[in-house]
């Protein structure tokens, strides 16, 4: 999609303590689970942690590490976990108001999900003490701190009115931050509130003045800190969908290693990665974060969005020409998910067609079964049968055109009706009617366009992909041109569209050769060879 401005062989069991989408074939993330069993004990785990540390007030060696163990959870969205070492914490000292303020801290509203009801009674109780506590047993910063978040966690908290809530902290924090503006902590803590002003899922302009401030921010802590686990994780996500997202390299090279074994945080980087097309990197680091999430199973570190973690492999592992790992992913995603959408969507992009007809594992929600379809529908038009691929056609766009369901937070019309006319425009391909499937795959880009940012995006390929091969076919070399290089400016050094580009220049008498160069840097890692940009 444009934005507006501008390993094989991985064999995964369910994991303990993993999330799985709440509804099947959505690339869902752990959002919190509303009461949280802060009186179950957790293991300190120093060899899954950084050496990220807050010192607060307490004398008990314990609270101390269990209150940098939440940190640094809370910081890799490991919310259930933080606020249980949190909770840890202050049992080993009851007088240690800071560590009842991280508690509360863990269990409030972060960026994939708000503070629920049924975790108001606890986060009221938490900060309540904490407060109490603050005045024998906090210093300046710390009671500035607990004061400004005793309006983050009212007693009559309802999540339908989180905003005024969240409007509420920022405004408490700003006064903080403008009290002590050199403390990391309290800059990130600061800029935790004023993200959870912004729009998650929105393009973010560079020229907006909340933008402008967040970065600010951010990015004072950055250039004394670049390794601060909180504020390069908020750095990135301000950064992933703004115009420059190449701002959060620099953090993005330090932060996997901040939580060595939280699979979040070896996951984050490949947001900024996939932007500026260093998709190796973030195979690299997906693969990373998958095994995170196979020690968690074994309580040797900390696992967050496991199918978060493999559609980025697959998606990212797509982008590379990395048929094998991405393959791979999009199996090991049903394993954990019980979907198989991703696994023949993978199985379609690299050309295994015999192998998608041999999968009968339809997935039972709508959306999922409509990408199913498609996939089978394509495979069934390469492997010869129109008329089977005609009439999963025409069920496919029927869906798009009627439904109101939801793929995460895009609507499912969109995702479904790029690939329905993709697969419309392949018939037709097929049928020697090329004007009109270059209609089609017009209308696939026209939809693909029209989705919000996200990142992963839904699907592990461009409809662009299959708009240029067309328009080399009829011979519209310059066209197909114009297409690869708004393709690359969405996804940056993919060898698909450098493999267009390059055809589309030769079919021009032209050449170039930093795209030459370009595409064999791209496709180093590859183990398929193309002949168009599309199979």
């Amino acid at each position: 999609m444009i934005k507006n401005v501008s390993l094989a062989g991985i064999v995964f069991a369910i994991l303990v303590g993993c999330a799985i989408p709440a509804k099947e074939g959505h690339s869902a993330m752990q959002m919190g689970s509303g009461v949280i069993a802060t009186d179950a004990p957790i293991d300190l785990i120093p060899s899954a942690l950084g050496t990220y540390t807050w010192t607060v007030s307490t004398t008990v060696p314990a609270a101390q590490a269990y209150f940098n163990q939440g940190m640094q959870l809370r910081y890799a969205y490991n919310v259930n976990e933080a606020a249980r070492s949190m909770a840890q914490a202050r049992r080993a000292d009851p007088d240690c108001a800071m560590c009842y303020w991280g508690e509360a801290f863990a269990l409030g509203s972060f960026l994939n999900g708000g503070m629920t009801a049924a975790a108001v009674p606890q986060a009221f109780a938490a900060i309540t003490r904490a407060a109490e506590l603050a005045e024998g047993h906090a210093d300046g910063v710390e009671r500035a701190l607990i004061q400004a978040a005793v309006v983050r966690y009212p007693q009559d908290y309802q999540p339908s009115n989180r905003r005024s809530v969240d409007e509420a902290f920022a405004a408490a924090m700003a006064k903080v931050y403008a009290q002590y503006p050199d403390n990391h902590e309290v800059a990130t803590v600061y800029a935790v509130a004023l993200f959870m002003l912004e729009d998650r899922h929105g393009n973010r302009d560079l020229a907006d003045p909340d933008l402008i401030r967040l970065h600010g921010v951010l990015t004072r802590v950055l250039n004394e800190d670049i390794t601060h686990p909180g504020a390069c994780h908020l750095y990135i996500h301000a950064t992933e969908s703004s115009q420059e997202p190449g701002r959060a390299l620099a953090c993005a090279e330090h932060f996997a290693t901040t939580v060595p074994v939280a699979s979040h945080v070896q996951h984050m980087p490949s947001h900024t990665w996939n932007e500026v097309g260093l998709w190796g990197r973030s195979v690299r680091t997906n693969i990373l974060a998958v095994q995170s999430d196979l020690k968690a199973g074994k309580n040797l570190g900390f696992s967050y969005g496991p199918t978060h973690n493999l559609h980025m492999l697959l998606y990212s592992a797509s982008f590379d020409g990395q048929s094998a790992v991405a393959i791979q992913a999009g199996k090991d995603y049903r394993k954990v998910s019980g979907n198989a959408m991703y696994e023949v969507l993978t199985l379609v992009r690299f050309g295994r067609f015999d192998e998608v007809l041999e999968n009968q594992r339809r997935p039972k929600d709508a959306v999922s079964a409509s990408l199913w379809d498609f996939s089978r529908g394509y495979a069934s038009l390469k492997q010869g049968d129109i008329k089977t691929a005609t009439g999963l056609r025409d069920e496919v766009l029927a869906f798009a055109a009627t439904t109101e369901d939801k793929f995460r937070f895009h609507p499912a019309g969109q995702v479904v009706g790029t690939v329905g006319h993709i697969l419309a425009g392949e018939i037709l391909w097929a049928q020697g009617q090329l004007t009109g499937a270059i209609n089609e795959f017009e209308k696939a880009v026209e939809i693909e366009d029209a989705m919000a940012f996200d990142e992963p995006e839904p699907l592990p390929f461009a409809a662009r992909h299959w708009l240029g091969a067309a328009l080399l076919e009829a011979g519209r070399g310059r066209d197909a041109e114009r297409v690869y290089v708004e393709e690359l400016a969405d996804h940056p050094r993919n060898g698909w569209s450098l493999f267009g580009l390059q055809a589309a220049l030769t079919a021009q008498a032209k050449s170039d050769p930093a795209v030459a160069q370009e595409l064999l840097d791209s496709w180093a890692r590859a183990d398929v060879w193309l002949t168009a940009s599309r199979f």
